[in-house]
């Protein structure tokens, strides 16, 4: 099984053979079944289904009266279809509200759901060509990177590179050492608040890395934001991209 992938729901020890002679078609009963399961968590969202041949052992079918009770769960969005990979359940999908004050726990917990993160990278670099111009700083100028994996109730749904002025903001690297969240750490050199002055979305398929930390496909896009934070006065204090796994998160712009 390779890595990204959910383990196989354990095909049942018996077969559950289905009524031929019930006046509900064959891949109906299959449907029926297997949305009830689903309905019940089983498998929970992400999982993968058993394959076609273990559902047509289990239910005494052939493959196409099986592959066609997937199409039906499909076409109504209880199932997610993946050529060469299987059939799963899809994740739930959380919306990633994109306002004046965007906060990562404050979003995740928004949806009932419990923020961690883990820190991947956090040192002081030569600011990049895009990072200085996002910054307004000269090429090469000292920055402070942190890149952060960020999860809601155990599974990856962002993976975000920030990028901070080290001379404008003295300090910052110690204290995104020590303080539990950006805001936290801005606060303790001097940024009481920022707010989000610029937000791109473009979206591309991830790398091996991306698809690894983020558990998903290769073949899946990943929507992709920068972005440009400002404090009150309109300095800027961080310039940042984000990385999303579709379908499990998408990007809503308010006013």
């Amino acid at each position: 099984m390779a890595k990204n992938e959910v383990a196989v729901t354990p095909e049942p020890a018996a077969r559950e053979p289905v009524l031929r002679q019930s006046g509900v078609a064959l891949w109906r009963q299959i449907a029926h079944a297997l949305r009830g399961e689903i309905g019940a968590g089983h498998p929970a969202p992400g999982g993968r289904l058993p394959t076609e041949a273990q559902l047509s052992n289990r239910f005494g079918v052939n493959r196409h009266t099986v592959r066609r009770a997937l199409e039906e769960l499909s076409r109504a969005g209880l199932v997610r279809v993946e050529q060469g990979r299987g059939s799963f359940v899809p994740e739930d999908v959380i919306d990633y509200t994109v306002g004046a004050r965007t906060r990562f726990s404050e979003w995740i917990r928004r949806h009932n759901k419990e923020p961690s993160g883990r820190v991947l990278r956090l040192l002081e670099v030569a600011a990049e060509p895009a990072v200085a111009s996002g910054l307004g700083i000269r090429q090469g100028a000292r920055v402070v990177l942190l890149e952060r994996l960020g999860l809601a109730d155990g599974t990856p749904v962002s993976l975000g590179t920030h990028h901070f002025p080290a001379a404008r903001l003295s300090g910052l690297l110690e204290a995104l050492r020590e303080a539990p969240t950006i805001t936290e750490a801005l606060r303790r050199v001097g940024v009481s608040d920022y707010l989000r002055q610029v937000t791109r979305v473009s979206a591309r398929l991830p790398d091996a890395r991306e698809a690894e930390l983020l558990r998903t496909p290769r073949s899946r896009p990943l929507l992709i934001t920068e972005n440009i934070n400002v404090d009150r006065a309109g300095a800027i204090v961080e310039y940042g991209t984000a990385r999303y796994p579709t379908p499990r998160v998408q990007i809503v712009f308010e006013p």
